[in-house]
C-alpha cells in the first residue's frame, strides 16, 4: 500500500490580492514591504519574506512598479473602474458600469463587504485574456442603504437580524446594549453602524420595532421601511401645514385669470380623495373649442425654503399601497386646500388651448387661474355618458348610489371632449406611440384591510379622455419652454434596448406572435399590434409584462431626448403636483419664465431630477411589494382549491406559474414535480421530462394548488398538479 508523501513545512501564503488592494487604495503612494506588513498586521519573518516575494511577482506581471529601491506603486491602468454592485440571490454579484460593455462577475470572496447597489471601485481581472473577466471590490465609495428590515433572533448576550431580502447575503449582528425594546421574533428596522475588517457580519443597532411577523400593519410598515419610505409626517411639518392660510382672497384672485364662470368638472377614480386636475370647456364664437386643463396650484402654498417644501422634496412622490396612500403632502393640502373639489373655488395653474374639430391646437395660454368645479364625476359615470350618449347616470355606477340626470351642458362637453381625445390618440399612435394598457390587479378589502376579492382595472374611453388632455398639457408646457432653450424638468424615455427586443421576439414566438424590428416606427407599430393580438388571451398579462420589461425606464432630466413611448419630442410632468414633486418644479419654472426670469441653474435641477427618479423607483417597488403581500394573503384562504395558471417563468430550479383568474404568481420547485424527473433546457426555455419527454414551457397552462403562503417573504409556493391538455 502506497503511503502518501509527507508534507514538509507549511504551505506558503499568497498575499498578492491583499498587497494589490493596499496599493490600489492610494495609487499615488509608494510602499515598502515593512509598511505593507504593518498594514496587514504581520510580524513574523516568514510572512515578511512572502510579501517581498509577492511584490516581485506583481512587478513581473506589470501590475506594480518600483519607484525607488524597495518601494512600490501600483500601475494605474484602465482595469480600475467605478460603478455599482448588482447582487444576485446566490451570494455573488455583478459589477455594472457605463464604461464596460458587459457586467463583470464578482465572486463572493471578492465582495469585501460590499452590498447590493453600493457604489464601488473595483479592479477587473483577465480583461485582456481569453478567460471570463472577474472583478474585486477595492473600495466601497457609497453605501446604497444602511437601514434594513428583518426578524430578530435574540440570544443570551447578543442578537442577529435576518432580512427577507434575497440579495442581502449576511445577517446583522446586534450587541446586547443596542436591542432597544425589541423582543425575540419581532420585525425590526436596524441601522448598520460598523463592519470590522475581520467580522463576517456587520454590527448594527435596532432603531424601530415594527411589530410581529405576519400582522397586517407590521408587514405594510416593513415594506415602507425596507425602501426608506416614511408612513407619517413629522409633527413640526403637520403643524406648519395646518397654519397655512388656505382662504381664497380677492387680492390673490386679482392677480390671476378668473375662469370661475367657465364650465369646469373633474373625472377621477371613485375612491379618489385628491383631485389635482379638472377640465373646462366652452364653444367659442368662431366655432372652435376652448379647453382648459386646470391643475391644483400647489406651488402657491408650497413655498421654497420651508420645512414643508423640504419634506415634500425628500418624499418626491406619494406612495400608493394596496390599502393606503402615503401622501407627499399633509392632508390639509392634499385632500382639502389643493384638491379641486366640487362646488369650491380653487387656485389653479392652467394650460388653456383653442382646438378645432380636427383636434389641432390653434392657440395656447399658460398661467395662474382661479376656477370653480361644477361637478365631480367618477370614471364610470363619464363612461356611461360616452357609451349611452344620454344624461341618465344609472344607480350602479353613480357615486351617490342613486340614478340621476347629469346637466346637459356637461353631457355635451363630455361627448365633444371624448371625440377630440380619440383624434389626439389616433394621431399619437400614427406618430409611433406605444399603447400599454396593462391590466391592474385591484383588491376588494374588508374593514380589517383583508382581501376578500380580486378584480382587474382596465382603461376605457373616460380614462383615455383624461389621459389625452393631460398628455396635451404636459407636452405643450415642455415644448413652450424647450423651444426657448431654458432649463426645465423633462420626462424622458429612451428607445428600447435591442438585445431585450430580440429576447422578447424569441419568447413571444412560442405563442405564435412576431415583431418587426427593422426600424423605430416598425418596432412601435408591431408592439402595438402585439398588445392588440394578446388582448383578452390567457397569456396577455405575461406578454404585457415581458413587453414592458423591454422598454427603457422613463426618468426625469434637464437634458431633453424626447419620450419614445409617447412619440413626443418634448414632454414633462405638469398635471399632478399634489402627488409628484417634479410637477411642482415644472410649475415654479414655468411661472418664473412667464415672469421673464433667466434660465435656472441646470446642475441644481439635474440633482433634483435624479432624486425624484430614484424616489419614484423606490415607491414603485414598495407598491409592487404591497400587491405581492396582498396576493399571498388572499391565497392563504384558498389553500384547498385547484387553480388554472400559465407558466410565466422557467428556471433551473423550477417554474413560475401565474394564476389566470387572479394574477397571483408562485413557484413550483423542479424537485417537487412528481410525474417525471425534469431537467432545465435553456435553449427551449423549458423543463424536459427524462422519461416521458414531457415539456413544460413558457405559456403552458397547468393546474396548481397552494403549498405555502409566506407573508413575511411575500412568496407563494405551489404544488404542481398536472398540465392542461
Amino acid at each position: 500500500m502506497n503511503k502518501k508523501p509527507k508534507k514538509f513545512g507549511k504551505k506558503s501564503k499568497d498575499f498578492t490580492a491583499q498587497i494589490f488592494k493596499i496599493l490600489s487604495k492610494d495609487p499615488a503612494k509608494s510602499y515598502n514591504y515593512k509598511q505593507i506588513a504593518g498594514l496587514l498586521e504581520l510580524k513574523d519573518t516568514k510572512s515578511r519574506n512572502e510579501i517581498i516575494r509577492d511584490l516581485k511577482l506583481l512587478k513581473a506581471q506589470d501590475k506594480i512598479h518600483e519607484t525607488e529601491i524597495g518601494k512600490y506603486q501600483v500601475i494605474s491602468k484602465s482595469e480600475y473602474y467605478e460603478g455599482y454592485l448588482d447582487m444576485n440571490s446566490r451570494k455573488s454579484g455583478y459589477f455594472v458600469c457605463d464604461e464596460l460593455e458587459d457586467d463583470v462577475y464578482v465572486p463572493k470572496q471578492n465582495l469585501n463587504h460590499a452590498l447590493d447597489k453600493d457604489k464601488v471601485r473595483v479592479y477587473v481581472y483577465n480583461r485582456r485574456s481569453s478567460r471570463k473577466p472577474e472583478a474585486e471590490v477595492l473600495e466601497i465609495l457609497e453605501r446604497a442603504k444602511t437601514e434594513f428590515v428583518g426578524v430578530i433572533d435574540i440570544q443570551k448576550n447578543f442578537a442577529f437580524v435576518t432580512t427577507t431580502n434575497a440579495k442581502m447575503y449576511t445577517d446583522i449582528f446586534i450587541p446586547k446594549n443596542k436591542l432597544g425594546d425589541a423582543q425575540n421574533g419581532d420585525v425590526v428596522l436596524v441601522t448598520m453602524e460598523d463592519w470590522p475588517k475581520k467580522a463576517d457580519s456587520p454590527f448594527g443597532k435596532v432603531i424601530k420595532v415594527l411589530g410581529k411577523p405576519g400582522e397586517h400593519n407590521t408587514e405594510i410598515h416593513a415594506i415602507l421601511a425596507e425602501y426608506g419610505l416614511p408612513y407619517d409626517f413629522p409633527v413640526e411639518v403637520e403643524t406648519y401645514a395646518n397654519k397655512i392660510d388656505t382662504s381664497i382672497t380677492a387680492e390673490e384672485i386679482a392677480k390671476r385669470r378668473d375662469m370661475r364662470d367657465v364650465l369646469t368638472f373633474t373625472i377621477d377614480p371613485k375612491d379618489a380623495k385628491d383631485f389635482d386636475d379638472a377640465l373646462s370647456f366652452q364653444v367659442l364664437e368662431n366655432g372652435n373649442y376652448e379647453i382648459g386643463i386646470h391643475i391644483a396650484d400647489v406651488s402657491h402654498y408650497l413655498q421654497e425654503g420651508t420645512i414643508l417644501d423640504d419634506e415634500a422634496y425628500s418624499r418626491a412622490t406619494s406612495v400608493y399601497l394596496v390599502d393606503r396612500v402615503v401622501p407627499m403632502l399633509p392632508e390639509v393640502l392634499s385632500n382639502f386646500a389643493c384638491s379641486l373639489r366640487p362646488h369650491e373655488e380653487k387656485y389653479t395653474f392652467s394650460a388653456v388651448f383653442q382646438l378645432n374639430n380636427k383636434a389641432e391646437v390653434l392657440d395656447s395660454w399658460f398661467g395662474r387661474t382661479v376656477t370653480y368645479s361644477d361637478q365631480r364625476f367618477a370614471y364610470e359615470e363619464a363612461q356611461s355618458i360616452i357609451e349611452s350618449k344620454s344624461d341618465t347616470i344609472p344607480a350602479e355606477v353613480s357615486l351617490t348610489g342613486a340614478a340621476y340626470k347629469a346637466p346637459q351642458a356637461i353631457v355635451e362637453a363630455t361627448l365633444k371632449l371624448d371625440e377630440l381625445a380619440k383624434i389626439l390618440r389616433r394621431k399619437r399612435m400614427a406618430s409611433g406611440a406605444i399603447s400599454f394598457d396593462k391590466v391592474e390587479v385591484k383588491f376588494n378589502l374588508n374593514e380589517a384591510a383583508e382581501p376578500i376579492g380580486v378584480y382587474f382595472k382596465q382603461s376605457k374611453d373616460a380614462n383615455h379622455l383624461i389621459e389625452e388632455f393631460m398628455l396635451l398639457a404636459n407636452r405643450k408646457v415642455a415644448e413652450f419652454i424647450g423651444k426657448q432653450k431654458k432649463t426645465f424638468v423633462y420626462r424622458i424615455h429612451d428607445e428600447p434596448n435591442e438585445d431585450k427586443l430580440f429576447n422578447l421576439q424569441a419568447l413571444i414566438s412560442k405563442f405564435g406572435y412576431k415583431l418587426d424590428l427593422r426600424n423605430k416606427k416598425d418596432i412601435s407599430k408591431s408592439l402595438n399590434q402585439l398588445m392588440q393580438d394578446v388582448n383578452g388571451k390567457k397569456e396577455q398579462n405575461l406578454v404585457d409584462t415581458l413587453a414592458i420589461r423591454t422598454m427603457s425606464k422613463a426618468v426625469y432630466s434637464t437634458e431633453n431626448i424626447g419620450h419614445y413611448g409617447l412619440a413626443f419630442d418634448y414632454y414633462s410632468h405638469f398635471t399632478s403636483p399634489i402627488r409628484r414633486y417634479p410637477d411642482v418644479m415644472a410649475h415654479r419654472l414655468l411661472q418664473h419664465y412667464i415672469d421673464g426670469g433667466k434660465s435656472a441653474n441646470e446642475e441644481d435641477f439635474e440633482v433634483k431630477c435624479r432624486h425624484s427618479s430614484d424616489m419614484e423607483h423606490l415607491a414603485a417597488q414598495a407598491e409592487r411589494d404591497s400587491i405581492k403581500y396582498m396576493q399571498v394573503k388572499y391565497m392563504q384562504d384558498h389553500k384547498d382549491e385547484e387553480f388554472l395558471g400559465v407558466i410565466s417563468g422557467v428556471t433551473e430550479w423550477g417554474i413560475y406559474v401565474e394564476i389566470i383568474e387572479n394574477k397571483c404568481e408562485g413557484m413550483c420547485r423542479i424537485r417537487e414535480i412528481k410525474d417525471d424527473y425534469y431537467t432545465f433546457d435553456d435553449k427551449q426555455y423549458a423543463l424536459v421530462g427524462e422519461v416521458t419527454k414531457n415539456i413544460l414551457q413558457l405559456g403552458d397552462e397547468v393546474y396548481v394548488k397552494v403549498k405555502n403562503a409566506d407573508l413575511v417573504k411575500k412568496q407563494l409556493d405551489f404544488n404542481y398538479l398536472r398540465k392542461n391538455e
